[in-house]
């Protein structure tokens, strides 16, 4: 007995160094498998590489190590792809597999533990909330049917910024009030810019806290052990401050309307439309009064800042290129004549100012970091073997600035979609300001409908300038550093009515 036990130590203790051997051997194989990336420090592995803009510094070191990079962010393995074929992988060949979000800190603080459809897992109830998204609150007749609300709101714009004439016009105040109320009217049935409302419940310091916040470092999110830390740096405390500020809106929003006589159909908002669904059902799945505080909540910061944006960077880019304004008006005038107000049936006839469009989604993605991904299994990606619980990010700014993908990408030139059949709708994976695949924003319909009415009416009933003195290369084009890409200076402009 003693003899065995002696002949069985030194077996075990062989058959252990065999296998430590085998599997440093095995993982240093698989790790060697995995897409190139920058060396990494210990602990902390490549965070001390993103910088600010996150964006921009990953753009740069795809540069060097490609279009698929692998990076350990803290305990995290990531995978960061910069080109539209390796896009293309990500949301269409293994749309499926990554299909799922990771749980990130502040999402599941702010989203009601991500019951929202940006950041809530793949699954059941994900697959239930996009249906009702897609077929009952942002199909192509529900957007139809908020068409007055635009034409009033473009009608409110033009006004505010004829008040203003012939001084000069801080717009992007101006339109981040358009985008605010065409979004809580739609959504909502409210206009909070009446009444001193808009002041009242702090929408812009909402908004601005609240994009800061999702986009900000949380240590929790790569390091999962350290999420105690986020009490005592007082993060905790800011995103259960800004979650309550939401919270109580959404509360008097639907109190409101459970009060109200019941709207017809065509006079429905997406709050009706909700509460119809909560109360008579949808399917096996119920949706309850948090699911949908969630859902609005996706649509109060998602249709403001991403629409303002959009709208902030075309004028920008407009009023530093006049020769690109005056072919965009030419257009407009020649199409809708002496009449002072652009229709939405009109929009079909001006492929200039759709093409201004999406240079601008090209250049200035309003989310130029699509919201991650993660594998929930192994795949294989260009050759490069990629583990389960892996995250994702696409950079759709570094896609948009690909010279593979595109001539002169530093350059605003609207010409190169006019004859191009690119579009932004997730086919063309050189253009995904929206993303692709399963997990693509459904409310593309109702974003661009609101962005090409504004857009064309400035356009039809002013001549813009920058102010006398100011030339364009005095512009500061430095982008703030949040959940969407919106530039941190406001837009200051001269114009000068068309129609007295």
């Amino acid at each position: 007995m003693i003899l065995l036990q002696y002949l069985f130590l030194p077996t075990c203790l062989v058959l252990a160094a065999f296998l430590i051997v085998f599997g440093k051997r095995k993982s240093r194989n698989k790790r060697s498998n995995l897409p190139p990336g920058p060396p990494k420090l210990p602990i902390i592995g490549n965070l001390h590489q993103l910088g600010k803009p996150p964006h921009r510094s990953l753009h740069r070191l795809a540069m060097k190590y490609g279009p698929i990079m692998y990076l350990q962010l803290g305990k995290v393995p990531t995978i960061v792809v910069s080109s539209a074929a390796m896009a293309k992988e990500v949301m269409k060949t293994h749309d499926l597999v990554l299909a799922n979000r990771p749980q990130i800190f502040s999402a599941k603080h702010l989203f009601y533990n991500c019951t929202d459809m940006a950041f809530s897992p793949y699954g059941t109830y994900w697959r239930h909330i996009r249906k009702i998204c897609i077929l009952e609150l942002l199909s192509v007749r529900r957007v139809q049917s908020f068409s007055h609300v635009r034409k009033e709101e473009v009608a409110r714009l033009v006004h505010r910024v004829a008040e203003s004439c012939p001084g000069t016009i801080n717009l992007s105040k101006l339109l981040a009030l358009y985008t605010n109320n065409v979004l809580c009217r739609s959504a909502f049935g409210r206009d909070f810019s009446a009444g001193g409302d808009y002041d009242k419940h702090g929408f812009q310091s909402m908004l601005e806290e609240f994009q800061e916040l999702l986009a900000g470092f949380s240590i929790g999110d790569f390091f999962p052990s350290l999420e105690f830390v986020h009490s005592l740096t007082g993060m905790k405390a800011r995103l259960q401050h800004a979650f309550k500020r939401f919270d109580r809106l959404f509360d008097e929003i639907l109190s409101e309307h459970s009060n109200e006589s019941k709207a017809t159909e065509a006079h429905k908002d997406i709050v009706d439309v909700l509460i119809d669904i909560e109360k008579n059902g949808y399917g096996d799945m119920p949706l309850t009064r948090p699911n949908i505080k969630a859902l609005l909540l996706d649509f109060f910061t998602g249709g403001t800042d991403t629409t303002f944006t959009v709208l902030d960077w075309a004028m920008t880019e407009l009023v530093m290129k006049p020769k690109a304004m005056e072919k965009a008006q030419v257009e407009l005038r020649s199409v809708i004549g002496e009449r002072k107000y652009v229709q939405e049936t009109d929009l079909h006839q001006l492929p200039y100012l759709k093409a201004i469009i999406k240079e601008v989604f090209r250049l200035h993605p309003p989310a130029p970091m699509l919201v991650p991904r993660e594998s929930m299994e192994d795949i294989t990606i260009d050759g490069y073997c990629i583990p389960a619980k892996t995250r994702f990010f696409v950079n759709a700014w570094s896609i948009g600035h690909d010279p593979q993908s595109w001539v002169d990408p530093e350059t605003f030139l609207p010409e190169r979609f006019l004859d191009s059949t690119i579009d932004f709708k997730g086919q063309d994976f050189e253009l995904i300001p929206f993303g692709a695949g399963r997990r693509s924003c459904p409310a593309i319909t109702f974003g661009n409908a609101s962005i090409e009415i504004a857009l064309a009416q400035l356009l039809h009933s002013f001549d813009w300038q920058l102010p006398p003195g100011v030339q364009p290369q005095d512009l500061d084009m430095d982008e703030a550093y949040g959940s969407t890409m919106h530039r941190i200076e406001n837009l200051i402009v001269v114009g000068k009515p068309r129609f007295t």
